[in-house]
């Protein structure tokens, strides 16, 4: 029996997903697994009977991933549940930004007592006329899951699209329309695009990596969404940038203090994967991630450690062991299954970073007695009996 516990609230679909060998607790100690969505797990003490974190969404910043790995805990998150909810808020962004929606609407409620509204309307609405969007040029910088939709629908809508992605997959590159142009540096996207945004992950090589120096090369006028980070826009030079003209708009989903000072800001309260079907989707995946982790042994879209796919263990006895990623390892371990006299049939090692994982399917029952000789080898950090 698996216990979890849940530091935010869950969509039911996801937890319904969980077989009769999990149980819920609301003792975050006595928890194998925890599920969480926006609470910061930086200052948890985190047990040692913690096996997995599940994130149900894409971002981990609120939860210490080096921590969890030195302690051999999988840290999981969502990748592409929450897609399409981002993607139809970037393409809301865009219209917000090129047509002074909220600005009518604003006017509306302001004159909803006014019995002549309807000829009034007629002569105010030329202070909210804006520009169509067809026939403009779009900027995605990252093609992950979001961006590629976004450059999708964009492209339908009649868009000039380029994109950027230095570490580009196989399958996105097999899923960007045809008519989407990719690009090779940042820089040629920057100088010829009307509108950019933004669809990268928050670590060091992007912290900022929107600021002076990038809006410089950016077409004057130039309109910049942000659905996906905070930290990825330098604030002090955004709001140089929309002084001068530079940018005319700053779409974010993630008002601050000082973004909230700047002029021609369209912001929304960290809208980007609100919608029902966005929650249901990451706690799903979230739920079968934890199920193929804690059951089995595998992982699945780890951020802290190596996708290791065994399948479903057919030999007598599984053990999986999370370790750091340091020369001879792996000798060490089998030396241990020789000296017991035990057969290993199948054996499955990755290595990501400073941290690898191994599957290791054996001919007889595990025992507590072998786990406990491979976890007193210096490097390893964790050693579990699945079968």
């Amino acid at each position: 029996m698996f216990k979890y516990t849940c530091l935010n609230p869950i969509a039911q679909v996801g937890l319904d997903k969980l077989s009769d060998q999990f149980e819920k607790t609301e003792d975050v100690n006595e928890a194998q697994a925890v599920l969480v969505r926006s609470a910061s797990m930086h200052d948890m003490e985190l047990s040692d009977n913690l096996l997995a974190v599940a994130r149900a969404g894409a971002g981990v910043n609120n939860i210490p991933l080096d921590k969890c790995a030195d302690k051999g805990i999988v840290v999981f998150n969502t990748p592409g549940a929450n897609a399409n909810g981002v993607k139809e808020l970037v393409i809301c962004g865009m219209l917000l930004a090129a047509r002074d929606i909220a600005g009518g609407i604003k006017w509306v409620q302001e004159n909803a007592s006014d019995e002549n509204i309807g000829k009034s309307m007629e002569k105010a609405k030329k202070q909210f006329a804006g520009t169509e969007l067809k026939g403009k040029k779009l900027g995605v910088i990252g093609l992950g899951a979001i961006g590629v939709l976004v450059a999708n629908v964009a492209n339908r809508l009649g868009m000039d699209v380029y994109g950027v992605d230095p570490f580009l997959s196989v399958q996105n590159a097999l899923n960007i329309n045809r008519d989407v142009t990719v690009l090779k540096s940042y820089d040629e996207l920057y100088s010829m695009c009307d509108y950019i945004t933004i669809h990268v992950p928050y670590i060091p090589d992007t912290k900022g990596m929107l600021n002076a120096e990038a809006f410089e090369k950016m077409k004057d006028g130039v309109v910049i969404l942000n659905y996906a980070r905070d930290l990825l826009v330098n604030d002090a030079d955004m709001k140089q940038a929309l002084a001068s003209g530079k940018v005319r708009k700053y779409v974010t989903d993630f008002p601050n203090a000082d973004v909230m000072q700047m002029e021609n800001v369209i912001a929304t309260p960290h809208l980007g994967a609100s919608t029902e079907e966005s929650e249901d989707n990451c706690a799903v995946m979230a739920a079968e991630e934890l199920t193929e982790f804690l059951e089995n042994g595998n992982i699945i879209n780890s951020v802290n450690y190596p996708k290791c796919d065994a399948g479903v263990c057919e030999t007598a006895g599984r053990i999986t062991v999370a370790h750091k990623n340091i020369p001879k390892m792996l000798n060490k371990f089998t030396n241990v299954f020789s000296d017991e006299g035990i057969n290993i049939d199948h054996m499955t090692n990755k290595s990501r970073g400073d941290y690898s994982y191994c599957v290791f399917d054996i001919d007889s029952a595990s025992t507590q007695e072998i786990a406990d000789k491979i976890a007193a080898i210096d490097g390893v950090l964790r050693v579990r009996i699945v079968k």
